[in-house]
């Protein structure tokens, strides 16, 4: 069996909610002005977005230092178009990771990417049952 991951998630009033975390980190999470929130947390969708790319994210910053690579800088452009009907969901998404550095190992760090994404992330997984993904890697040699 596989493990269990509890979150309590509580109502703050309004449109506003604190949510747990396995680790006992919390978040806010409001809705924006337009749909009778104050803005003063993260909204839902885009919390998923994030996810997928953290997800991700971690599994190629372990396989940097795994593979002891030089990376000055990496980041994770997440781009997700929302369906017109509800209930809205993602359909599409593309994910790009972007590597800056002088001597990049191009070929291992895109080893890295796609181990994440064809192995590793389970959010990358779930997200595959409901929406395409495009997957790009973008190297900037400063």
């Amino acid at each position: 069996m596989g493990t269990t991951n509890h979150i309590t998630t509580k109502w703050l009033g309004n449109m506003q909610f604190e949510s747990t975390n396995p680790s006992g980190l919390t978040l806010k999470i409001d809705a924006g002005p337009d749909d009778g929130g104050e803005g003063k947390g993260l909204r839902p969708k885009a919390l998923m977005l994030s996810g997928l790319a953290g997800c991700s994210g971690l599994d190629v910053a372990a396989l940097i230092k795994k593979m002891k690579l030089e990376v000055d800088d990496f980041h994770i452009e997440t781009i997700a178009n929302l369906t017109d009907e509800h209930p809205k969901f993602y359909d599409a998404v593309t994910i790009e990771y972007h590597f800056h550095g002088k001597d990049l190992a191009e070929k291992k760090l895109q080893r890295a990417v796609d181990l994440s994404v064809e192995k590793y992330c389970g959010v990358m997984q779930m997200f595959r049952q409901f929406a395409t993904l495009e997957i790009k890697t973008i190297f900037h040699k400063d």
